[in-house]
């Protein structure tokens, strides 16, 4: 069952079980999944891997509107930012560990040879591809440990 199935199926229970909070988060999701397939030149059905990375987004503009809210003292929206967001992240895969995510920049640091800040782009790539199959993994965290790790 691919993603968006899921969620349809999802969508359907929650309706069934009068679920307001589930329902309205579901419908955004597939609202924005249903977009980004229609944006472009030719409408087209997304991928399981790029319905995840729409996904992603959708977490992170959740994520940073609830620090928005925090800042603001609107607890109650951040809160419900937050919760919208934890729903999402339900669907996507796990996220990598600290050290898996270490050892995976070793690896790539020592595969292309890399040795100084100007192969960083190559070891982001060199990352992201080996990490495409075994989970999830935070751009900004990794782009801080590939430069760490290459300044040392």
């Amino acid at each position: 069952m691919t993603t968006l199935e899921r969620l349809t199926s999802d969508l359907t229970t929650a309706m069934k079980a009068r679920d307001t909070f589930t329902t309205g988060t579901l419908r955004q999701i597939i609202g924005a999944v249903r977009t980004a397939e229609k944006s472009g030149s030719v409408a087209r059905e997304f991928s399981d891997e790029e319905v995840q990375a729409v996904l992603t987004s959708e977490v992170k503009k959740r994520r940073e509107s609830a620090q928005i809210f925090a800042d603001a003292k609107a607890d109650d929206r951040a809160a419900n930012e937050t919760a919208e967001a934890d729903l999402i992240e339900g669907y996507l895969p796990a996220s990598l560990s600290a050290e898996q995510v270490d050892a995976l920049v070793a690896d790539a640091i020592t595969s292309t040879g890399a040795s100084g800040p100007k192969d960083m782009g190559t070891v982001m790539k060199a990352v992201q591809a080996a990490a495409a199959g075994l989970g999830r993994v935070d751009g900004k965290a990794l782009s801080q440990k590939v430069r760490a790790a290459l300044t040392s």
